[in-house]
């Protein structure tokens, strides 16, 4: 029997099938896997039958129990919002830093926090610039990170930037930020037996971004370019009714109805189940309604409440109480995303034993789908 090799099984059960998410933790490693225009490619034939692309791909074989071990010592719950030590709301007390981000800009404090009191010495974020492919970038100043302040909306392969960084053998100590299917790249890196060649020890501090869907590039870079002339500065989706993106430019701000946009989202993310980053420290979303300006933060791990409650000590961020509402709305929302994703696999394998990339029992998926978790 000829053994398959790791890059190809990667390409063949993954690439071709259009679950790849673009998370970027199969590239970055070998010569062989590379980004090109939004897309991971195979280079070259790799001769290894176990390889780490394969191994951390999020895509590839996902035993959720396993890897929630891994992250939180238990088998993963099913849970609205998987593991939670504590919700808030909560946003940076620097109006300058209020004015240049997102929302309300907890994320970009925290990472600021956590590189100026030593939790880490450099982080990984995606940087975006007008209509190009954001990438992942290191940061190690109060600048740069909010330089980085901001999404495109776009997949970005920023975990590359973490394979890189991580041979790195002067940073002893790393944070970054990601979207669920990234969080879950490294979460993958930390239940393989091949993590000691990632230096996995080095990563300090995960902060997920609650995500519902990602753009594809270039796709939707081309789209923009025949919308609008120059350069994009910022984008925004506001909360619900509204069912627009917010397009900045020098000339002013430009909005697209979503349904335009929605045929730009990876095939890949209608089979995600993860909306809050289940995996991370800390993960951040959006407010809504009475609390818009505020964010909406779950801790997860000890290392988490101890950033997050260092920084809150400290006056760089300050916290409120989540609404009832928004809890449940958000509980809502999060247990719909993993029923929309168990249904688009059983609709695209045709089967009711069959969930492509999840390894999960048929009874966990009838009880989610008919009672929701």
């Amino acid at each position: 029997m000829v053994e398959s090799k790791a890059c190809q099984d990667l390409v063949n059960k993954v690439i071709k099938k259009d679950l790849c998410t673009l998370c970027g933790a199969c590239v970055g490693m070998c010569p062989y896997l590379v980004t090109h225009m939004g897309r991971v490619v195979l280079k070259d034939v790799c001769d290894l039958t176990q390889g780490r692309c394969s191994a951390y791909c999020p895509r590839m074989s996902l035993d959720l129990d396993i890897t929630s071990r891994a992250t939180f010592g238990i088998p993963y719950t099913w849970d609205a919002l998987g593991i939670t030590k504590g919700i808030f709301m909560a946003r940076s007390t620097d109006a300058k830093v209020r004015q240049r981000v997102q929302d309300a800009g907890t994320i970009t404090t925290l990472i600021r926090f956590a590189l100026s009191e030593g939790f880490i010495d450099s982080a990984v974020l995606t940087r975006f610039k007008d209509k190009s492919l954001p990438k992942g970038v290191i940061v190690s100043t109060k600048e740069e990170v909010l330089a980085c302040a901001g999404s495109s909306y776009m997949a970005a392969p920023t975990l590359e930037a973490f394979n890189r960084e991580a041979q790195n053998v002067s940073r002893k100590k790393i944070g970054i930020v990601g979207t669920p299917c990234q969080v879950l790249g490294l979460a993958r890196m930390k239940e393989s037996e091949l993590e000691g060649r990632n230096n996995l020890d080095k990563l300090k501090l995960v902060i997920g971004l609650f995500c519902t869907w990602a753009l594809s590039y270039p796709d939707f870079a081309q789209f923009l370019e025949k919308e609008m002339t120059g350069p994009v500065l910022k984008y925004d989706i506001p909360p619900h009714p509204a069912n627009v993106l917010h397009t900045f430019t020098e000339k002013g701000q430009i909005d697209i109805p979503l349904d335009r946009i929605t045929p730009f989202i990876k095939p890949a993310c209608q089979l995600c189940h993860d909306l809050t980053a289940e995996f991370a420290d800390i993960s951040v979303g959006s407010g809504r309604g009475k609390v818009r300006e505020w964010n909406t933060v779950i801790l997860r791990t000890e290392r988490g409440m101890e950033i997050f409650d260092a920084a809150q000590s400290k006056g760089v961020i300050e916290i409120t109480e989540i609404p009832e509402r928004n809890l449940n709305r958000l509980k809502e929302a999060s247990r719909n995303k993993k029923k929309r994703a168990l249904k688009n696999i059983i609709q695209k394998t045709g089967s009711t034993d069959n969930f492509l990339y999840l390894k999960v029992q048929p009874g966990t998926v009838n009880h989610l789908l008919e009672n929701g978790g």
